[in-house]
C-alpha cells in the first residue's frame, strides 16, 4: 500500500458530496474543472463558503486555507471593507463599458505605490496583462524574440507558455505552434553566466522574470542574478519585465522589486490588484514604452500596440482594487505578514529536522514552500526534477484529512494572509512533524 492510500480513503469518506459534484461536473465541463491546478484525484474539493483564513466544503468540513484564492486574498476571505465597497458599487454600476473615476484612482494608486510605474493599463487577468505586455515590448523595440526563465509561470499565453513544466524542453501544452514558441528564448534561473551569455547572443525584445517562481516553491531569485539581468538588458537594449502577479503589493507596498532595489521597465500585476476577489490584471512602467498604446499619439492601428477589453478597468474591479491598495499602502500589513513568514519558516524547519524528513523549507516574506528534494534547491529545475512526488502527495492528503488546505499535491506552497496567526503556523508545523514521523516508520528512510 502506498503511503498516501490510507489518507486518500479517509478523504473519500469525508467528502461524499464533493465526489458527487465532481461526477456531475464532468458531464458538462472537460475534466470536471476550469483549471487543472485545482484538480485532485480522485476528486477535487467543492467549497461552500469562506471567511478569514478558513473555508468550508460542501460536506461541512472546515479547513485552514493556505492557498487563499491563488494567493490573491492577502486580507483573507470576505474582507469587510472590500466587500462593502463591492456591494455599494453593485448598486451604482458594476459594468458600464464607459470610462469612470475609479480606474483613474486605481491607476494613480498603483503609480504611488510602485516606483517603476509611470503609466498603467488594466486587463482582466495576469495572463492577459502578460499577453499585452509582450505585444508592447515588441512594438517599442522592433524586435521579435522574448526571453523567459525556465520554470517560471506567466499564464497561458502562447508566447510565454514555454519551459513551464519539467522537462523544460518538452511542450508545456498541446496546440502551441512552433512558429510562436520558437520566438521564445529560454534562460536558466539563478545562473548569471548562463543567462547573460544567451541574452548577449540574441536580439531580445524583453526578458520576462518571475522574481519568486511559483513553480519553484517560492525559492526567490538571487539578488546578484536580478542585478545581472538588469545590467545585461541595459547593455543589449532588451527591456526587463517583472511578473509580480503574486508578489505585487504582497511582499511590500512596491512589490518584490522594492525589496531587491532593482527596477524593471514594465511590471505585470494581478490577483491582489482586483481587491483579492475580482478578476483584474495590469501592466505598467515607463511612459516612453506605454505611450505606444496611446491612440491619441499613434492614430493608425498599424503603428499602435493594441490593448483593450469589454471588462478592462471595469468600475467594480477597479473600486475593489483601489479600496484594498489603500489598506496596503502603509506597509504595516506586509511587515506583519513577513514576520509571520519568517516565524513559519523557522517552525517548519524545526519540524522537518525533528521528524527526520528529507526536506527543505523555502520562501520569502509571506510565501512559503516545502521541498522534498535530495539537496537544497536553487531553481524551479531543482524543484521539479528532484521532488519526491510520492512523499509530497502523501503529505497533501495527510493535511487534507487534518483540515489544512494548500496547493499543490506535488509541490507544497503556502501563502499567509492577514487572518493567519502563529497558532495556525504552529498547527501546520505540528502536522508536518507528525507526518514525518509516520513516513519515517513506513518508508524507513
Amino acid at each position: 500500500m502506498a503511503l498516501r492510500d490510507k489518507w486518500v480513503s479517509r478523504y473519500l469518506e469525508m467528502t461524499k458530496k464533493s465526489e458527487a459534484l465532481f461526477r456531475r461536473a464532468a458531464q458538462s465541463i472537460p475534466g470536471g474543472v476550469n483549471y487543472p491546478l485545482r484538480y485532485l484525484a480522485p476528486h477535487p474539493l467543492y467549497a461552500s463558503r469562506a471567511e478569514g483564513c478558513y473555508f468550508w466544503d460542501v460536506d461541512g468540513n472546515r479547513y485552514v486555507d493556505f492557498w487563499m484564492g491563488h494567493f490573491a486574498l492577502i486580507m483573507g476571505h470576505a474582507y469587510r471593507k472590500v466587500v462593502e465597497a463591492a456591494k455599494e458599487q453593485l448598486e451604482l454600476a458594476a459594468h458600464l463599458g464607459l470610462e469612470h473615476e475609479w480606474e483613474i484612482l486605481l491607476a494613480e494608486q498603483v503609480k504611488k505605490m510602485v516606483r517603476s510605474v509611470e503609466q498603467v493599463r488594466f486587463a482582466n487577468s495576469g495572463t492577459e496583462a502578460n499577453m499585452y505586455a509582450v505585444r508592447a515590448v515588441r512594438t517599442y523595440t522592433g524586435r521579435k524574440e522574448i526571453g523567459k526563465l525556465e520554470g517560471c509561470w506567466h499564464g497561458g499565453y502562447d508566447a510565454l507558455h514555454k519551459a513551464v513544466s519539467y522537462p523544460f524542453d518538452a511542450p508545456s501544452s498541446a496546440g502551441l505552434p512552433e512558429e510562436v514558441t520558437g520566438l521564445t528564448v529560454v534562460l536558466p534561473f539563478n545562473d548569471v553566466d548562463g543567462a547573460v551569455k544567451i541574452i548577449r547572443s540574441r536580439r531580445l525584445a524583453a526578458v520576462f522574470v518571475e522574481l519568486v517562481p511559483s513553480q519553484g516553491a517560492f525559492h526567490p531569485a538571487d539578488a546578484e542574478f536580478v542585478k545581472a539581468l538588469r545590467e545585461v538588458c541595459d547593455e543589449t537594449g532588451a527591456l526587463l519585465v517583472f511578473d509580480e502577479v503574486i508578489t505585487g503589493f504582497r511582499l511590500s507596498p512596491g512589490g518584490a522589486q522594492e525589496l531587491y532595489g532593482v527596477y524593471p521597465d514594465l511590471t505585470i500585476f494581478g490577483k491582489i490588484l482586483g481587491g483579492g476577489f475580482m478578476p483584474m490584471g495590469a501592466f505598467g512602467g515607463r511612459s516612453e514604452i506605454m505611450e505606444h498604446l496611446d491612440q491619441t499619439k499613434y492614430t493608425k492601428p498599424s503603428e499602435r500596440s493594441f490593448h483593450g477589453g469589454t471588462y478592462a478597468g471595469n468600475p467594480l474591479a477597479a473600486r475593489c482594487g483601489y479600496t484594498l491598495l489603500r489598506e496596503l499602502e502603509s506597509g504595516e500589513v506586509q511587515e506583519r505578514l513577513n514576520r509571520l513568514g519568517e516565524y513559519a519558516r523557522k517552525k517548519l524547519g524545526e519540524a522537518v529536522e525533528r521528524s527526520g524528513l528529507k526536506a527543505y523549507v523555502t520562501g520569502i516574506g509571506s510565501l512559503l514552500g516545502l521541498q522534498f528534494t535530495p539537496s537544497p534547491p536553487r531553481s524551479p529545475r531543482d524543484t521539479l526534477s528532484g521532488m519526491d512526488r510520492e512523499l509530497a502527495e502523501a503529505l497533501y492528503y495527510y493535511m487534507l484529512v487534518n483540515g489544512v488546505y494548500y496547493i499543490s499535491p506535488h509541490v507544497p506552497h503556502f501563502g499567509l494572509s492577514a487572518p493567519h496567526t502563529e497558532e495556525h503556523v504552529d498547527r501546520l508545523a505540528e502536522l508536518v512533524e507528525e507526518f514525518g514521523r509516520i513516513a519515517g516508520r513506513e518508508r524507513r528512510y
